[in-house]
Parts: structure tokens; sequence; C-alpha cells
């Protein structure tokens, strides 16, 4: 590292949608980053060093400080380099960005994770309705809004942390046989989504669909083999 040069490394993995918020931002900022691909069967002891409690990624490492957490990783990207602002100046603002994007985290994010590894249909189609009530409410507050994005007039902390609905619900969709995103049922989320993903930065970002749905269908298959083999030795 060059003397003066900031030391900013992104533990992660081009197939998780938290990695993929995290570089959104560092590329909106225009933060050189190393990024170090860390293989989800088989975490690396340098992983395991720079986030020992929840041992997972994203991990944001910058200056010898590590980083956990998307959205809290957000925050720090957005108070350390505070050109191109992501979060709202305004505090009032910025505590409901910071609370929709807790909600989609808590209501929709889980459930669609649910979906994509779980094993028994009735509770999958459950989870299906529990991410269909969070996007109404979403596209409510879209209807609110009366803008292009979450953030306004151009992206901001809320679209990032719902960026990756565009590329990860479609193919979660494809892989487990449901349908979320109804364009008819939610047509300003459909549109916020044609506009995000034809943002230079968050084009080149997405990872390519079918690539994603083989990744992710290894993924479920790797999941469902595991509750069925537990499953059958709780019989014997």
């Amino acid at each position: 590292m060059a003397a003066g040069q900031e030391e900013v490394k992104l533990f992660g993995g081009w197939y998780s949608p938290f990695v993929y918020r995290v570089e959104v931002a560092l590329k909106i900022k225009g933060i050189p980053y190393e990024v170090v691909e860390e293989d989800v069967t088989n975490k690396s002891k340098l992983l395991l060093k720079v986030n020992p409690v929840y041992k997972k990624i994203p991990v944001l490492f910058h200056n010898g400080k590590s980083i956990c957490e998307s959205l809290l990783i957000l925050e720090y990207i957005d108070e350390t380099w505070k050109h191109n602002p992501i979060l709202p100046q305004d505090p009032y603002e910025k505590a409901m960005a910071r609370f929709w994007a807790h909600f989609f985290n808590d209501k929709f994010t889980r459930a669609i994770m649910v979906i994509l590894t779980g094993t028994i249909e009735e509770r999958k189609q459950k989870e299906v309705e529990k991410a269909m009530a969070a996007l109404t409410v979403l596209e409510g507050q879209l209807k609110a809004k009366g803008k292009t994005f979450f953030g306004g007039d151009r992206i901001g902390y809320v679209d990032i942390v719902l960026g990756w609905i565009p590329r990860w619900v479609g193919a979660v969709e494809e892989i487990a046989s449901v349908k979320i995103h109804d364009p008819e049922k939610f047509p300003l989320i459909d549109k916020w989504m044609l506009n995000f993903v034809q943002i230079p930065v968050i084009k080149e970002t997405l990872p390519q669909h079918d690539k994603l749905v083989k990744f992710l269908g290894k993924i479920r298959s790797t999941k469902i083999a595991f509750a069925s083999a537990v499953a059958v030795s709780s019989k014997l």
C-alpha cells in the first residue's frame, strides 16, 4: 500500500445481496477497494479473524479496523467519506431511511431467505405472503413520496438496501417455483426496479441471472438434502 493510500478491503462474495449493497455504496463514493472473495462453504481463517463474532460476510476492513453487517457498513461508509452522500442530511429523514431499511430486512429479507432454503411447502407459501405484504407497504411508500427513487430524484440509502430485489428475487422465484413480484400488483416497485438497474454503477455490479440461479440452486439443494438427512436420522 502506497504512502498516504487508505487500505479498503471488502470480504464478500459476488453471490451475496448484502455484499452487493456495500459494493454499490463504495462505487457511488468512488472509493478504491480490494475484494477478498470468500467461499460460502469454506470460510477462510482471515474472515474468522476479521469477524470473529458472526463469522460471515460482508466485512469492510478499513485501515486495520473491521466493520460488519451491511447496514452498519453503509452508514460507516457514508460518515467516513462525506462526498456523494447516501443518507439524508435532515435528522428526521435520516431516521426514516433507517426505519425503512430495518423494515425491509425484517419483513422481506427474512422471508426470502426462508423461501430459498425452506423444505416445507406450507411454510414457504406463508413466507411468500409475508414478502408480498412487505412489498405492498413499500409500494405505498413510493406512492407517498411521488419520486423516482426512495431517496428522491437519485438513489440513496433505502434504494441501496433494497437494491438486490431486481436480480435476487427473480432468481429465488425461479429456483423455488414461486411468484413474489407481480408488476400488476406493484407497478411503482416495478418502475423503480427498471429505473434502478439502468444506473451504470448498478448495472455493472449486478451478477448475471443464470450464474446466480445456478449458485443459489446449489445452496437450496444442499439445504434440502441436509434437512432430509436429519429427518431420516431422527426416525432411526
